[in-house]
């Protein structure tokens, strides 16, 4: 199942509020909006890639205790991004500085920044082209490093801003590089 789009905009245009109001009545959906302001609904994740998303999360919670660089985030956090979208990437990461000069309200509803760090493993529903897209949006909307990464295809893009997209076949290891300094993610988790 493929993320199914609603488009509202012909009989209404959430309001920031009311779009976190809908994903707040609705737990059991999770919502995303593009910067056309249409619905994403986005399908649950099987059984194969809810691990692999649980094991790289671990990682990166080990590195981010180890250093209090910033602030990590789950699949579960829909970020406003600059362009005016909605996004929750499977893994994010911000800055400290960067995270705490955001207010309290907005650190508690959906974040109004783009992260540092996204990643986004692909499930096997995911279409190709739209998660690329996605990506592109998170680099164009300030996000500095992301790795998309296909188990299907055993491979990763690697996107930044500012340079082309790395495609890398079956990498052992990806390096966090000045973003996530110090941090490397073992991809024997996701090949197998």
């Amino acid at each position: 199942m493929t993320a199914i789009t609603v488009n509202l905009n012909p009989i209404i245009q959430l309001t920031d509020n009311q779009f976190y109001q809908l994903c707040r009545e609705n737990p059991e959906v999770k919502f995303e909006r593009n910067a056309e302001g249409k619905l994403l609904i986005m399908p649950p994740t099987g059984g194969e890639t809810g691990n692999r998303n649980f094991e790289i999360a671990a990682d990166f919670v080990i590195w981010n205790r180890q250093t209090k660089l910033g602030v990590g985030f789950d699949s579960s956090t829909c970020f406003k991004l600059p362009n005016g979208a909605n996004r929750s990437p499977d893994v994010a990461w911000i800055r400290k500085e960067r995270w705490n000069a955001l207010t309290p309200e907005e650190q508690e509803k959906f974040p109004p920044i783009a992260p540092d760090f996204v990643l986004e493993l692909m499930s096997p529903s995911d279409s190709l082209r739209e998660t690329q897209a996605k990506m592109q949006e998170y680099i164009d909307n300030g996000v500095k490093l992301g790795w998309l990464i296909n188990p299907k295809m055993c491979q990763v893009e690697i996107y930044r801003i500012g340079k082309p997209i790395e495609i890398l076949a079956s990498p052992q290891q990806l390096s966090g590089e000045d973003i996530l300094p110090g941090f490397i993610l073992n991809l024997q988790i996701i090949w197998g």
